[in-house]
């Protein structure tokens, strides 16, 4: 499994790009990906795993012992898409429309990310390959960020010049940002 980058932003389509090699005499049946998103609350040591997007395949299946498959996969983690939020950290409140999911947690450099308190909040792509009953699952994950763009990268300008005049006027419009 592998990402086009490591920092996604919110809202952005994450492409994971899949390249089977069965070298196992096992028969692959279907394939799933999904995006997961991994809480952990230091203050009660508890740990909560949640399912934000999926999808499942069995495009190129079943993938027989010895064969190749490549193929990628474009999930959209939101907040909106989610059916049942019980158990997902969201930046926001719940009955908000323009919520998102959580940001991932970042660690400052040169800190040890076993000394962050709080709720830590990290992300990671699952890949499932099942191979039958008999055969069981085939699991990878791979992490990744998920976080808000920098308030700087959200100006947009407009640039208004009118034919009457020689004076440019320029309009800015800023998005709203919560914290």
């Amino acid at each position: 499994v592998t990402l086009e980058k490591d920092i996604y932003y919110h809202g952005e389509q994450i492409g994971a790009n899949l390249s089977i090699n069965n070298c196992s005499r096992k028969t692959v049946k279907n394939i799933k990906c999904s995006v997961i998103q991994h809480v952990e609350v230091t203050m009660t040591n508890t740990h909560f795993t949640k399912m934000v997007a999926s999808l499942e395949s069995k495009e190129g299946c079943p993938i027989t012992p010895g064969s190749n498959l490549q193929k990628s996969f474009t999930l959209n983690p939101t907040a909106q898409t989610n059916k049942n939020l019980a158990g997902i950290a969201l930046d926001g409140k719940l009955k908000d429309s323009d919520a998102n999911l959580a940001s991932s947690t970042l660690v400052g450099a040169g800190q040890n990310p076993g000394d962050a308190l709080g709720i830590v909040v990290s992300y990671s792509v699952r890949v499932s390959l099942n191979c039958g009953a008999l055969g069981g699952e085939l699991v990878a994950d791979l992490p990744f960020k998920l976080v808000h763009p920098s308030p700087g990268a959200m100006v947009i300008k407009k640039t208004l010049t009118s034919q009457d005049s020689t004076d440019n006027i320029v309009f800015e419009d800023f998005a709203r940002i919560r914290r």
